[in-house]
């Protein structure tokens, strides 16, 4: 995904499912440097369920250290971060999983705000099945977690 904001897709291969949901996070200035703040220092994950030990703010080239616990296990989620949006209305990050991750494909978080001091975030995520044997089998309870991560980073800036 060469930029988080962009609303066409790239083309990808079949094995990619593709997701974007968005939701509102509020109204006005105050909501917009508070969601923009705590979006670009990883809260998004962390108010989500993740622990996250890296730099912030983000930047491209960051490799986090993500962790979270599924099914009574902690769960390593090595990514790179490829791209960070920082404009006056819009501002996000995208991250590439690395080799050892329970899946493959990337994911955006973008916060914007519209003429209207509407204040919204937008993940985005391409994903397919990991390259290891493990994750591989595991699959189908991967993608039901994702679709709860998705849901509660929607509700982590409100």
């Amino acid at each position: 995904m060469t930029d988080p904001s962009s609303v066409v897709w790239p083309a990808v291969d079949t094995a990619f499912r593709r997701s974007e949901v968005s939701s509102v996070v509020g109204r006005g200035d105050d909501v917009w440097i508070r969601a923009s703040a705590d979006l670009l220092h990883w809260r998004v994950k962390t108010r989500s369920g993740f622990a996250v030990v890296g730099p912030a703010p983000v930047s491209v080239g960051d490799r986090p250290l993500i962790r979270v616990r599924l099914l009574g296990i902690s769960v390593v989620e090595p990514v790179e971060v490829v791209h960070v949006v920082m404009e006056r209305d819009r501002v996000g990050f995208a991250y590439r999983t690395l080799p050892g991750h329970p899946v493959r494909g990337e994911e955006a978080f973008i916060v914007d705000r519209d003429d209207d001091g509407v204040v919204s975030i937008t993940v985005r995520s391409l994903t397919a099945r990991s390259d290891v044997a493990g994750w591989r089998a595991v699959h189908p309870i991967l993608r039901v977690a994702q679709r709860i991560a998705r849901r509660r980073y929607l509700r982590a800036l409100s």
